[in-house]
């Protein structure tokens, strides 16, 4: 039968089902077999041929038609899990069968009263098969679930078949061991199988059906108390599933496995399609929902255990339920974690490869799963975080990272790109080990929309955080207090700042501290603290290596100057409030030299009008998503939380930071009638006093009547015998005690795991438009929106 027969009859077949008002008995194969026994439908005709207006026209008006077809589809793909698919009609019923539910359960999701459908019992569906089954009949869930998951480890359909010849007898799906036939050599498995493009396209489609399955979740709202689990995710990563670790490991190793360059020859993919990306793609979305676990508020599943000989720890405690997460969380040989970490980097740096030989790689687009996926390895599993910090190859992550921040800093859709580059950079900056290895000269000449600097990837991280803050867009604002917390991290360990990056770490420091932006909102001297503390760090620890930076100060010592004298009475801060009326915006380029950016790079570009983009929830403030820690001598960590209320002059544990500070200050300010905040005197110097001044100020005292004295005995204008005179300089003696070092960690928290929550499926909304999955229907998780 032709195709153009074929899709005539599987339409009749819907227009039938449509039309009829009776209820059609399940027994009735002759009408259902039309939808699956008879055709070769591709996924894009049943998207085409069963239009949404006709489903929820049959949910609506004969539910008992549409209940039918997901109980025969289900029925089908259970029968052929049961019988492991030999004959090539069994197969394509199958993928019809799959692909007819991909279609129709967003449908059944979006209305509240069918969301019970599938997880209650049909009649006659027991276990055993037999009459008196119905008690301990399983719910349609279960079995849709159960059957994908035998489906993908299919001898001859999904995976290859171990028999030798056609005679023996074929391989019992019931005794088969799936461990045996995981998909891609990697964590746990050594052996990588023959590539097989039928194989792959097969699991695509199963795996496309799973993740709509587990996509409910997007027709639910975000929840304040994100512990809701989701039933699918949940039953499928439990114990009921035999295939859980086979099938977590073939997914992993499927993801990290994967070369997009094809075995090294440039321009390799225009000679051969590449049917591996699209597999890779949805197993990378299927492991992320699938880890959609809120750390905060259950048992950290990171475990300590002793190496044993299987890939994942043995050890006590067992962990959360969801397997997924505790074989995550459980990886631990060396050899594994370096195969993870080289594959998620060569794809993160995938997009940067282009820029060298434009078009030579094959550009993928799924690094924002990726991004996600990297998150959730150094959230679970504390092994890998400290695996990933142990070496250089910390920087494969940071350079593709940093190239995302800075690509999509002008463009509105992608904020919550923005959002996730920057809290990986937030969760590595709470180890000092991020911070040591920043000093590595950064030599990788990837072409960014940044000025042309030598130096460390230290200069590149703040050049790159420069240009967000003072060129992003208007909603990146909630990020630059994080922004600005992980420079404060990672500030103690940077040896020697370029002449560059020095400029920008003073630039944003003068552009928060203006009096205007002080004054015009009850957080923004926030912004002040967390741009001073960097320049004392360095300063306290780190002062023979940056004379860039100490003659950067001295250069901006009126900076300093007019913080220290920040006017208190009222009529001045009236003064400067009325300037802000007359003057630019605090942070435009102005000030900062902005010198070329790099040959062959792009400006960042504000996104295309009309482009489509999913909300997020707010995220939680830098006091909720971090705690203060103290890292002593050796290293280790103290937390401060809660903090005690000690003050001190120059940046110890208790000098302003966000908290209970902020509303001791909401209190001192005074909101007029309208509601308008405005600054009082009070205010100000509740503040002002913990300004941690006094480092800078003394180096300043010190130098400044020596470098003047300097110029003119020697008539000096030459910055290079400056410098080269702070480079020989010392200050030993003469700084304060150096207090002890202070960085804000992440900590888990639900506010977090939702964020995650809503980024994540808006990520999979977007980018399934081949076939558009759950495109308008009614998602209920966020709200789609044009720019």
């Amino acid at each position: 039968m032709g195709s153009a027969d074929s899709k005539l009859n599987f339409r009749k077949a819907v227009i039938q089902l449509t039309t009829k008002t009776q209820p059609v008995e399940a027994t009735d194969d002759a009408f259902w077999d039309q939808f699956w026994a008879d055709t070769a439908t591709s996924v894009q005709d049943v998207f085409a041929l069963v239009p949404a207006a006709e489903i929820r026209a049959v949910r609506e008006e004969s539910p008992s038609n549409l209940a039918t077809l997901c109980y025969k589809a289900v029925e089908k793909l259970v029968q052929g899990a049961e019988s492991g698919c030999h004959s090539e009609k069994e197969k394509q019923i199958v993928l019809n069968c799959s692909r007819l539910l991909t279609r129709v359960l967003p449908y059944i999701f979006e209305d509240p009263d069918w969301r019970g459908f599938f997880w209650s019992t049909v009649p006659g569906a027991g276990r055993g098969g037999g009459e008196d089954d119905d008690e301990n009949a399983r719910p349609l869930a279960e079995s849709l679930l159960l059957a994908i998951a035998d489906l993908l480890f299919c001898p001859d359909f999904t995976v290859q078949s171990h028999r030798r010849s056609t005679v023996d007898s074929a391989e019992d799906v019931h005794s088969l061991d799936s461990c045996e036939y995981i998909w891609e050599a990697g964590v746990g498995f050594a052996h990588s199988p023959q590539p097989n493009y039928i194989h792959d396209v097969n699991r695509m489609e199963l795996l496309k059906l799973l993740l709509t399955c587990f996509s409910e979740a997007m027709y639910l709202p975000p929840a304040p108390d994100s512990g809701s689990t989701n039933p699918w995710v949940q039953f499928f990563c439990s114990t009921e599933n035999r295939h859980a670790l086979p099938l977590f490991t073939s997914l992993l190793n499927t993801v990290c496995a994967y070369d997009p360059v094809g075995y090294g020859i440039p321009y390799n993919h225009l000679l051969f399609s590449d049917y591996r990306e699209p597999l890779v793609e949805e197993a990378a979305q299927v492991l992320i929902v699938t880890l959609d676990h809120d750390s905060a508020t259950s048992a950290s599943p990171t475990v300590d255990g002793t190496t044993t000989g299987t890939a994942m720890d043995d050890a006590d405690p067992p962990g959360p339920e969801n397997l997924f997460v505790n074989y995550l969380s459980r990886i631990h040989r060396e050899e594994d974690f370096q195969f993870i970490l080289k594959g998620i980097a060569r794809l993160l740096s995938n997009p940067l490869l282009q820029t060298y030989l434009p078009n030579s790689t094959k550009k993928i687009q799924f690094h924002q799963e990726l991004l996600v996926l990297f998150w959730k390895l150094c959230d679970f599993n504390k092994k890998f975080l400290f695996f990933v910090l142990k070496s250089s190859d910390v920087l494969d992550i940071l350079v593709p990272t940093l190239y995302f921040l800075n690509d999509a800093r002008a463009d509105q859709s992608r904020v919550g790109l923005m959002h996730i580059g920057v809290f990986i950079l937030l969760l590595l900056s709470g180890e000092r080990n991020f911070g040591v290895r920043l000093n590595k000269p950064y030599s990788v000449r990837v072409p960014m929309d940044i000025p042309v600097f030598t130096g460390t990837h230290a200069d590149l991280l703040i050049v790159v955080f420069h240009k967000i803050i003072t060129s992003g867009h208007q909603r990146l604002q909630p990020l630059f207090d994080c922004l600005l917390t992980i420079v404060v991290n990672v500030s103690p360990y940077l040896k020697s700042l370029s002449m560059v990056a020095a400029n920008k770490l003073l630039h944003l420091l003068e552009a928060f501290s203006t009096t205007w932006f002080l004054f015009s909102a009850a957080q923004n001297h926030h912004l002040v603290f967390f741009s001073w503390r960097p320049s004392t760090n360095i300063i306290q620890y780190q002062f023979d290596g940056n004379s860039n930076l100490v003659y950067a100060i001295i250069r901006k010592r009126s900076v300093f100057h007019q913080l220290a004298n920040l006017p208190t009475d009222p009529p001045a801060i009236h003064k400067a409030l009325q300037r802000r009326r007359r003057t630019a915006e605090p942070l435009s380029r102005t000030g900062s030299q902005e010198g070329a950016s790099m040959e062959g790079s792009r400006p960042a570009a504000p996104a295309e009008p009309g482009t489509l983009k999913t909300s997020l929830v707010a995220t939680p403030g830098i006091d909720k998503l971090t705690e203060k820690s103290q890292v002593s001598e050796d290293g280790t960590l103290r937390s401060l939380e809660p903090t005690s209320q000690q003050s001190s002059a120059d940046g110890s544990p208790t000098a302003e930071e966000p908290g209970q500070a902020w509303r001791e200050q909401r209190r001192l300010s005074s909101a007029s009638a309208s509601g308008q905040w405005s600054p009082t005197s009070e205010w100000v110097l509740s503040w002002k006093s913990k300004l941690p001044l006094q480092t800078i100020m003394r180096l300043l005292q010190v130098l400044v009547p020596q470098v003047e004295k300097i110029c003119i005995d020697k008539g000096l204008t030459d910055e290079s015998e400056i410098l080269r005179f702070l480079q020989h300089g010392t200050l030993v003696g003469l700084l304060p005690v150096p207090h002890p070092i202070l960085i804000r960690k992440y900590q888990a928290n639900s506010g977090t795991a939702m964020w995650f929550r809503t980024y994540m499926w808006g990520v999979i909304y977007l980018r399934n438009v081949d076939p558009p999955v759950w495109y308008d229907t009614d998602v209920k998780l966020f709200e789609i929106q044009r720019v």
